[in-house]
């Protein structure tokens, strides 16, 4: 059966930080990069591979777990629980999507509680506590690829052959879809706002209210 693996980028504090994880996940496979919260991202460290990776984005972690849960995927917090189990283990048994923690404070409460299972980087060298989020991404896709079968890429020299780029849709640094999804979106800003349900408090100059730039009546 083919399985699938996404990656959740929820509270990751350095944006730039989401263009190195669309690099390995591009890398090892991964079906979509999950944004929940801000819309916005930065491409630096992807070197072009985002426009290989498709993008979903979500306002709260609950839409995104009903969305996977749609999908039969498990959702696997990368952090070192109680009951977290080593990766290198491969403790997978379906399409998982892996929810990585904050640089400096790891997983949330709120994190914690959507996740089906951990799993941790096992680490025997006593220089670090803990690695940088992009380093742990690409450690734990890495293992969920040979885990699934992935098919290996092809070589041509020293390199992997890369694609053909996909045509460009939307504006660089956004995660854009259809213009329905924009209008529902803005509906259901406006009814959590109304609410207190924002899973990140965001003033008026955020750039997540950048939104309406996304598209251009007319």
């Amino acid at each position: 059966m083919g399985w699938e693996s996404y990656v959740v980028v929820h509270n990751i504090a350095k944006r730039h930080n989401v263009g190195t994880l669309a690099r390995s996940a591009t890398a090892f496979g991964v079906s979509e990069l999950i944004l929940v919260g801000r819309r916005d991202f930065n491409c630096f460290g992807s070197h072009g591979s985002s426009s290989h990776l498709r993008f979903r984005h979500f306002h709260s972690l609950h839409d995104a777990r009903d969305f996977l849960k749609d999908k039969d995927c498990d959702i696997c917090g990368v952090e070192i629980t109680n009951d977290a189990l080593p990766v290198n283990h491969h403790p997978f048994k379906k399409s998982t999507a892996f929810l990585l923690g904050n640089e400096g404070q790891g997983l949330s409460p709120k994190e914690i509680q959507i996740c089906d299972f951990f799993v941790y980087i096992p680490q025997y060298g006593a220089g670090t506590a803990s690695l940088n989020v992009t380093v742990a991404a690409s450690i734990v896709l890495h293992h969920f690829a040979v885990w699934a079968g992935f098919e290996e890429r092809s070589r041509d020299g020293s390199k992997f052959v890369v694609g053909e780029r996909p045509v460009k849709q939307g504006r660089r640094n956004y995660c854009t879809e259809a213009k329905d999804s924009i209008i529902e979106e803005r509906k259901a800003r406006r009814e959590s706002a109304a609410n207190g349900f924002f899973d990140e408090a965001e003033s008026s100059n955020s750039s997540a209210n950048l939104l309406d730039t996304l598209f251009v009546d007319g």
